[in-house]
């Protein structure tokens, strides 16, 4: 069943715990996920990324998750991530999505206000403050002055409508070559600053143990997209073969499936 994303924060944080978002290509990552939400009575959020967006059958994709979240067992919402083009924000609430990752991260801080202003008046948001750094680059986080400033937190939820703020505290989307050091002071100064569900991207790379610590200090939704991606390729690469005789691509589908709701439940697992 479909639902409003606000609604599976704060499920999450009755429970002291956080959603699961994980980053869906298709429709085997999506049903992957939702699998692994069922067996475990659990609220998930399918993520479109601005790439699989921008794409040919972008559109046709991200009405495709907003059905499978309509039939749904247990509560799903559509959210496309990491978008600052106000046309693309709006032709994605157009399409069905029940929230935007409004990505003004770059920006001076009132544009970003701005930004996220704009895409609240059409649905719900989630605002980004602090460079998310890719390809394992922690340290242009760090040396770059990237990571979130408490006080601008606090003034960016104040002067606009964010229903999830996301974070940088050390985190990067990918995998990290060397054990990340997250700033634990600094996401409690956040926390202790903003009165909002945070959201940790970055997270297939993290230990476990980590994530943990992140969701008892305030974190009420963990993006997943490197692990589903790397599970998705090592179980097509296994079952290739397998399926050669006889082009039987159904079956192929089904470990696809099987790969990617083991990853998803680990994770949701953890997630409390």
């Amino acid at each position: 069943m479909r639902a409003r994303f606000s609604e599976l924060l704060a499920e999450a944080a009755v429970r002291e715990g956080a959603v699961g978002a994980f980053t869906c290509y298709n429709l085997e990552t999506a049903i992957g996920a939702l699998r692994a939400a069922e067996e475990r009575g659990r609220g998930t959020i399918l993520l479109v990324s601005k790439q699989s967006f921008a794409a040919a059958g972008g559109d046709l994709l991200l009405r495709a998750l907003v059905a499978a979240a309509d039939t749904a067992p247990t509560p799903a919402c559509v959210q496309l991530d990491h978008v600052s083009d106000p046309g693309t924000i709006e032709r994605a609430f157009a399409l069905g999505a029940g929230a935007v990752m409004a990505d003004g991260s770059k920006l001076p801080l009132q544009e970003n206000v701005r930004l996220v202003r704009a895409a609240g008046a059409l649905g719900q948001v989630e605002a980004e403050l602090g460079g998310i750094e890719g390809d394992e680059d922690v340290a242009a986080a760090v040396a770059g002055g990237a990571l979130t400033d408490p006080a601008e937190a606090a003034a960016l939820v104040d002067e606009a409508s964010v229903a999830c703020l996301a974070v940088s505290i050390g985190n990067v989307h990918g995998l990290y070559a060397a054990p990340p050091s997250l700033d634990w002071p600094l996401l409690e100064a956040i926390r202790d600053r903003v009165e909002l569900p945070l959201s940790l991207h970055g997270a297939s790379g993290l230990p476990d143990e980590d994530v943990r610590r992140a969701i008892s200090l305030g974190v009420r939704k963990v993006n997943v997209n490197t692990e589903f991606r790397e599970a998705y390729l090592s179980v097509s690469e296994e079952w290739l073969d397998r399926v050669r005789a006889g082009a039987r691509v159904l079956e192929l589908n089904q470990a696809q499936i099987a790969g990617i709701a083991d990853v998803a439940g680990r994770k949701l697992d953890v997630l409390g």
